[in-house]
């Protein structure tokens, strides 16, 4: 690909794959960064996909894999700086990154998937606002649809709840 080609394919695909990570890592950083590994593991790959919809289904599967892979580090450095750190230090907390989308209904959802637990927030993020169905987001997850089904069948119910107080 020359220049100007990678240039285009990054303005096509960018936006998409940080709000797709953001939405799961929730953090501007870390989702800019898969973005970037994203869109580079893909640029590298000897026999890239063909079709449109496949570059773009790739993309969105690999950027989400790797936002989840993403959390079970974050989760794993928290357990160990919990077990490691002395109270006091565990004072400062990162403050969240202003929602990138100006309409107020979407950005109190976003806020409400925020507070809710990781299965829950990932399922209706990948639900709601990537448009994919349940047995894409078993896959992505590895588990099975019938949970997917019931996860987002809860936690629908939760943000429902959090929107209504």
């Amino acid at each position: 690909m020359t220049q100007k080609e990678i240039k285009k394919f990054y303005d096509t695909h960018y936006r998409r794959l940080f709000n797709a990570s953001y939405r799961i890592v929730g953090n501007g950083a870390d989702a800019e960064e898969i973005m970037h590994d994203t869109l580079l593991r893909f640029l590298q790959m000897e026999d890239p996909p063909a079709e449109p919809a496949q570059v773009s289904a790739w993309l969105i599967r690999t950027c989400i894999r790797r936002s989840i892979d993403r959390l079970r580090v974050i989760k794993r450095e928290r357990i160990f700086k919990d077990s490691y750190e002395e109270p006091e230090s565990l004072s400062a907390e990162e403050s969240t990154e202003i929602a990138l989308s100006t309409k107020k209904e979407v950005k109190r959802v976003k806020e409400a998937l925020e507070t809710m637990k990781d299965p829950y927030r990932l399922v209706l993020t990948l639900s709601l606002f990537e448009g994919m169905d349940y047995q894409e987001i078993a896959q992505i997850t590895g588990q099975k649809e019938v949970t997917i089904r019931s996860q987002v069948s809860r936690g629908k119910a939760t943000l429902l709840k959090i929107l209504q107080q």
